[in-house]
């Protein structure tokens, strides 16, 4: 299954996490195989939400649009917070079978993944929809409701990506969890707002080359770019939520084989200290 060759050691070798490229050719190398069972998994969990949506567009109905999101958002979310929990497993190098942390990340997480779901599969249709009304319209859309329109799906992929890794790692309530991909926002503007263009800009490379792109889909459609979001996320997303430190405190069963440069460091001063 996996596409790259082992050639990367020096991480066992040092203890020391790999960084860039070499960390990212490292991970898919590693978890491609469970990625591209996990994405099988989550397509499946998309498809009432797809079946509903483009049924609606095709009847030119709202009024299936609404119920086939809401019932479909509410079956894709517990499938999708199981992505983001194998995907977060996966920069954290959490040992253990995948199938045995799917069924767990799937009995924590499907209750409270479920609005989450609803709302995220009536803002997914409701922008199809209207994609579909620019195309049905007799008369192009103007320049500025074009960018009305973008600028809404960059804010809504921004608490998109920052909503469901707290989602899966932390007891929060929705309100913290909304201040916190705010705040995350503000801080580092330029990356989320990169990160978000570049899912973006990837759906709609998926979407022009529509049908071929469908066997995309099944390779990697969907935990591809969310796992290289994420990656690109992950170290400011660690040091503004302290996520490996406090998994660590909790669950030290999912403490990561691997240290940063600084624990690792901490930890080597530590040991000469203690040698003298």
């Amino acid at each position: 299954m996996n596409f790259f060759k082992h050639s990367i050691s020096n991480t066992t070798a040092t203890g020391l996490r790999l960084k860039g490229l070499p960390r990212l050719l490292e991970l898919l190398d590693r978890d491609f195989k469970r990625f591209f069972f996990i994405n099988l998994f989550t397509l499946f969990g998309f498809l009432p939400l797809i079946a509903g949506i483009v049924s609606s567009i095709l009847l030119s109905s709202v009024l299936i649009l609404i119920p086939a999101c809401i019932l479909g958002g509410a079956i894709a979310g517990p499938f999708l917070a199981c992505l983001y929990d194998s995907i977060l497993r996966s920069l954290r190098d959490v040992s253990g079978k995948w199938t045995k942390n799917y069924k767990k990340a799937m009995k924590q997480n499907w209750k409270q993944s479920i609005l989450p779901g609803i709302i995220f599969g009536l803002l997914f249709g409701f922008y199809l929809f209207m994609l579909a009304m620019f195309w049905w319209a007799k008369k192009a859309p103007t320049p500025g409701t074009i960018f009305v329109y973008i600028l809404g799906l960059l804010i809504i992929m921004m608490f998109f990506s920052l909503y469901w890794p707290q989602l899966v790692l932390f007891e929060q309530t929705q309100k913290l969890r909304m201040k916190n991909c705010l705040l995350f926002f503000l801080q580092f503007f330029w990356k989320t707002l990169g990160c978000c263009a570049l899912m973006i800009l990837y759906w709609i490379v998926m979407f022009l080359f529509l049908p071929w792109s469908i066997f995309l889909l099944f390779l990697g459609g969907i935990w591809f770019i969310l796992f290289i979001v994420t990656f690109l996320l992950y170290d400011n997303l660690n040091n503004a939520f302290q996520i490996e430190q406090q998994i660590a405190q909790i669950f030290p069963e999912q403490a990561a084989f691997y240290e940063d440069d600084e624990t690792w460091l901490k930890r080597k001063q530590k040991e000469n200290a203690n040698m003298h």
